[in-house]
């Protein structure tokens, strides 16, 4: 690889020496100048210049010229508005000309005080106005989605949010109306703005145009404090901060961690924080007594419960833990099962293979990737987001994005990363298995990743395996207690079958309508947001979370320390400790602090340069012309979803997603009403035709699903066929 070419700039008198091709601002920078902007931001692609905020003088042209579009070039005379009055005065006017229209209302803005156009109005604008006529006003605020107002007054056309649409997102679906002063921001059709990101376009925005309408009027920058974290919403493990004021999370905002995340949140992430509110919030332990249904008790009486229910049972506990516990949760649960009462039984979220250790990689890997394989029958989009979004990036670049990793272009590329995306079952063991057969492991740019159903996952199976080398001979005849871990375990019809068998349950849960009915004692649970810890998300990576609300009560580690303490288990209630000991076991001896705010990617210690996996057979393809149906969990489901108004517009319709190509062979146009049947049982949808769904499959949200699964017969119901 060629080394760049460096090239000497002068910036304000001082020489820089940088890349050919830097952008003027990344090399002003550079020299500790800062060339002031509102419409440039590189992760949004090419600069367009249309603020005009960045005017700089050049030497050798004679007009101002816009900064953020230009490139470092040798000998290039650089004069900002530090040195130059003529810089100076254009940008004064620019803001002058930004502010004709700009409504003065910083005091009520939910923008104000962390507001781009402040400052730079109090460090480069005029010192007053000369305009004495009315501003040009407009309706406001406009809800373009129950998440989203846009304050068309506010905005000053910099275009961050239409070209995050187009060129991040590609959703396409908010645009620029009407010319010149009339200009608005709107949606396509002024249909409600939806997808997976829609949130991030009001951190993009330099005003207050577009704000999160659960954040309006609930804080000022001099009340909150911003919580490092990282989201436990799904298992990409996004950076995030969490905005805190008196105790209570009020908005979460991205932290750019250019490795995972580069910056984007998802709207699950971003928007979910209010389940923490929930009405059906579990606040205090509630004990099942017969006749008169659940009574709320003190915590010294339910550790005394689960302490008489655990004995009780006699070693035959099996846990079934949820994906979503801290790995210092999990272990400290372990300990309490495996060295106080012997019970070695537990359900983990699901199977998980070390053999993705040698292909491991930063999910910005996938961005340079030259070939990707995406496998699995589940969209990107609805599995990891920030992955698919990835993808996107990939494509953009020029990659080749196939299903196959037959498909010739990847024999031809030098970088190939492979992605499973569900659903579950011994995916990690099926692209293990695949990288390997490609000779993967070692070669730079080259990688796999598997995505799974739960937050942690890994690090649940970690930390239960590090407790204790002991397997039990067999597994239990009965099941003296079921200890549920969780809500996402609690909604797990599995474990609902287990309860059924099980003398008693203990179900630790943050809402009561996942329990009621069928446990004897609940302990509320937390959020991660309630949490101090750590998750390992889908890349393999160690990564810190904060607590940044007050829980209702003690916390997991808590109460599982005093339960533990009468059996005799010795369990610190504070996570450096619990980490401290699994480290030695798990992490190589890595102390709680080194994890960081941005965790690096770290090889497991031991991890073997290649990892043999036996293949997995594929599922069987459906016989005839039947359609095999995957019944997938989507981006917008769970017990926090549930709980949040906001999103509610953003869940799963009763609808299957088709091929394209099926679709076409069996005549059913978008929008047909469908019947899917498999052995006398039949469920009624709508078709909804996809690209991201493969050939053969039909998917149908799980809720929607009833239970339905393998080969189905796809036919047009009978009121299309009569309209037909």
């Amino acid at each position: 690889m060629s080394t760049p070419e460096t090239v000497r700039v002068t910036i304000d008198e001082q020489e820089v020496h940088v890349a050919k091709g830097t952008g003027l601002v990344e090399t002003a920078l550079g020299a500790g100048i800062e060339i002031p902007v509102f419409c440039y931001e590189p992760r949004l692609g090419a600069p367009i210049g249309a603020c005009r905020m960045c005017l700089v003088e050049i030497e050798g042209m004679p007009k101002l010229q816009a900064g953020c579009t230009l490139t470092a070039q040798d000998g290039m005379v650089v004069r900002t508005a530090r040195t130059s009055p003529k810089a100076a005065e254009g940008q004064s006017g620019t803001l002058e000309f930004i502010l004709v229209n700009h409504p003065l209302d910083c005091p009520v803005c939910d923008k104000g005080g962390e507001c781009p156009l402040q400052d730079l109005t109090f460090r480069y604008g005029p010192g007053k106005t000369r305009m004495n006529f009315e501003k040009t006003t407009f309706e406001k605020p406009i809800p373009i989605s129950p998440t989203i107002s846009l304050d068309r007054e506010r905005c000053i056309l910099c275009y961050r949010c239409t070209r995050f649409s187009e060129n991040v997102s590609e959703d396409g679906q908010l645009v620029a109306r009407n010319r010149g002063a009339m200009s608005v921001i709107t949606t396509f059709e002024d249909e409600p703005y939806t997808g997976a990101f829609t949130g991030n376009v009001t951190e993009l925005c330099p005003v207050g145009a577009l704000l999160p309408t659960q954040y309006r009027f609930e804080a000022r920058p001099w009340e909150i404090v911003d919580v490092p974290t990282v989201c436990g919403m799904c298992p990409v493990g996004c950076n995030t901060h969490a905005t805190v004021r008196e105790g209570k999370v009020k908005r979460i905002l991205s932290r750019n961690h250019p490795e995972i995340d580069e910056g984007w949140l998802c709207d699950k992430g971003r928007f979910a924080f209010t389940h923490l509110r929930a009405a059906d919030r579990v606040v205090d332990p509630i004990h099942r007594v017969r006749r008169r249904g659940f009574e709320p008790i003190s915590w010294d009486e339910a550790l005394d419960i689960a302490e008489g229910l655990l004995k009780a049972a006699q070693g035959r506990v099996v846990v079934a833990l949820s994906g979503s516990e801290t790995v210092e949760e999990a272990y400290a649960l372990a300990k309490l099962m495996r060295q106080g009462l012997g019970s070695h039984h537990a359900v983990l979220p699901e199977e998980v293979s070390d053999g993705l250790d040698a292909y491991r990689l930063p999910l910005s890997a996938i961005g340079d990737a030259q070939a990707v394989v995406v496998l699995g029958d589940v969209p990107l989009a609805e599995s990891a987001p920030i992955v698919d979004l990835w993808v996107r990036a990939a494509r953009r670049k020029g990659a080749t994005v196939v299903h196959s990793a037959d498909d010739p272009a990847v024999s031809s590329a030098d970088r190939v990363v492979l992605i499973w995306s569900g659903p579950g079952g011994r995916g990690g063991a099926r692209v293990g298995a695949l990288a390997e057969r490609l000779a993967l492991a070692g070669k730079d740019g080259c990688g796999a990743f598997y995505i799974p159903a739960t937050p942690n996952g890994r690090g649940v199976a970690d930390a239960w395996a590090a407790c204790s080398d002991e397997e039990p001979a067999q597994e239990p005849g009965s099941i003296g207690l079921l200890f549920v871990s969780g809500d996402e375990a609690a909604g797990n019809p599995n474990v609902r079958a287990l309860a059924e068998h099980a003398e008693a349950v203990i179900v630790v849960s943050m809402f009561h309508g996942l329990v009621a009915g069928w446990a004897d004692l609940v302990l509320p649970g937390t959020s991660y947001l309630e949490r101090d810890g750590t998750f390992v998300n889908l890349e393999g990576r160690l990564q810190r979370l904060r607590q940044a609300a007050t829980p209702p009560g003690p916390s997991e580690l808590e109460w599982i320390s005093r339960l533990a303490a009468r059996f005799g288990v010795e369990v610190s209630p504070h996570a450096p400790a619990v980490f401290a000991e699994l480290s030695e076991r798990c992490y190589g001896g890595l102390s709680f602090g080194e994890v960081g705010e941005r965790a690096p990617l770290r090889v497991y210690p031991g991890a073997p340069a290649h990892v043999e996996v036996p293949p997995v057979p594929e599922p069987a393809a459906p016989t005839g012309d039947g359609l095999r149906l995957v019944a997938y969990r989507p981006l917008f489901s769970g017990p926090a979803v549930e709980r949040v108004p906001e999103l509610q517009f953003q869940r799963p319709q009763a609808e299957v997603r088709l091929a394209r190509t099926d679709a076409q062979a069996k005549g059913i146009s978008n929008g047909d009403l469908v019947t899917l049947s498999r052995n006398g049982t039949s469920i009624e949808l709508r078709a909804s035709l996809s690209n991201e769904v493969r050939a053969g499959v039909a998917l149908v949200a799980e809720e929607h699903a009833q239970g339905i699964r393998g080969a189905v017969a796809l036919t047009l119901s009978p009121r299309n066929e009569a309209q037909a």
